[in-house]
């Protein structure tokens, strides 16, 4: 045991005579001694029996093995002055399971492209499981992490519908179908007790305008002539701007660029997204686009770029605000629906707009 364990420092001619001589500086021994210094001494506490090694008292403080001498440990200094052995390096870690992600990006690409270039319909098909997995992903959160009720029926019905008369009927179509949803949503939440009514009926509508109404702008793209070329470099630009901030951002980022709402993302990240999507932008709208122009496909992929950013921004937001990391776990290596339609869903009116604009909407 140690011995300033006892809360005072070890005395002069603690250990007691040996075989060295007397301890320099020790008081001399005898009767003297015992009438000088009887008053500046005191007895030398008791001290417990010290239980055998081994088990949870099996570590090195230092304790008396039964048998032998007490074992004196380095004075602290002593063990500060020894020098340690420098840690490894730490590789940086992407934070989710690459692996899992790559598998999973390219089997849902599989199944998009496949429903996208053979069946039209059953592609809108994937935007409708899409919009409802996504629904129910954001009002289960909102309802686990703040209590918010909002009415998942008029929501997942509305936003199907909202879709499919997007498709149908073009915007006017995806205009009535959300004025309707936002009704039923008012309706349906009247069932409930009147408490928390306006907080939950603003939550329902929000969530009806945040995921099915901007997911109806992929369906409208879909209806023009080469509505499945326009769909594919919509997704392309997205996912290589997400791809060249990750790229870039992990490389060479350093200069945080939102740190209050996400931390991980960088100012060079934001370059790397800008440059990859503007070079893709530039080849999709030059070779796929029925008359589009290369720099056409700059200024879209530039457009893209800053909308993705903003919309992974805005579900960061979301998110720590609820004070999650992952909308679900649907999706291994990435998350939820929710966690993958983050920069696709603000992106499609912006793309959808600017391919109207340069193309036109046949």
């Amino acid at each position: 045991m140690n011995d300033s364990s006892w809360g005072a420092p070890p005395q002069a001619g603690y250990w007691g005579p040996s075989e060295r001589g007397p301890v320099q500086g020790a008081a001399p021994a005898g009767p003297a001694y015992d009438a000088q210094y009887a008053q500046q001494t005191r007895p030398m506490p008791i001290v417990p029996d010290v239980p055998d090694f081994g088990g949870d008292q099996d570590d090195d403080r230092g304790a008396a093995r039964p048998g032998g001498p007490p074992i004196r440990q380095e004075p602290q200094s002593m063990q500060d002055a020894a020098p340690q052995p420098a840690p490894p390096p730490q590789k940086k870690s992407a934070g989710r399971d690459l692996g899992a992600a790559i598998g999973v990006a390219l089997g849902l690409g599989v199944v998009i492209v496949a429903s996208l270039f053979f069946v039209k319909a059953v592609f809108v098909g994937v935007v409708v499981v899409a919009v409802v997995v996504g629904l129910w992903e954001l009002t289960k959160r909102l309802d686990e992490r703040k209590g918010i009720h909002a009415p998942l029926v008029p929501l997942a019905v509305g936003g199907a519908a909202m879709v499919i008369a997007g498709y149908v009927w073009g915007a006017d179509g995806a205009w009535v179908a959300m004025a309707l949803t936002a009704l039923a949503v008012l309706v349906w939440r009247m069932a409930r007790p009147p408490q928390d009514y306006l907080r939950d009926v603003t939550a329902g509508v929000f969530a009806a305008f945040y995921v099915p109404f901007l997911a109806t702008f992929v369906a409208m793209m879909l209806t023009a002539d080469d509505g499945a070329w326009r769909v594919l470099t919509f997704l392309i630009l997205t996912v290589v701007s997400d791809t060249g901030a990750y790229a870039v951002g992990w490389r060479f980022g350093k200069r945080k660029l939102a740190p209050r709402i996400s931390p991980g993302k960088t100012r060079e990240g934001l370059a790397g997204a800008v440059a990859f999507a503007m070079a893709a932008g530039a080849l999709c709208v030059h070779f796929l686009i029925d008359g589009g122009a290369w720099w056409q496909g700059l200024l879209l992929g530039l457009a893209v770029a800053v909308s993705a950013t903003l919309g992974d921004l805005g579900e960061s937001m979301i998110k720590r605000d609820l004070g999650i990391k992952d909308m679900g776990t649907l999706l291994p290596g990435h998350g939820g629906i929710m966690d993958r339609l983050d920069s696709l869903l603000p992106t499609a009116p912006v793309a959808w707009l600017l391919l109207v604009i340069f193309v036109g909407s046949g």
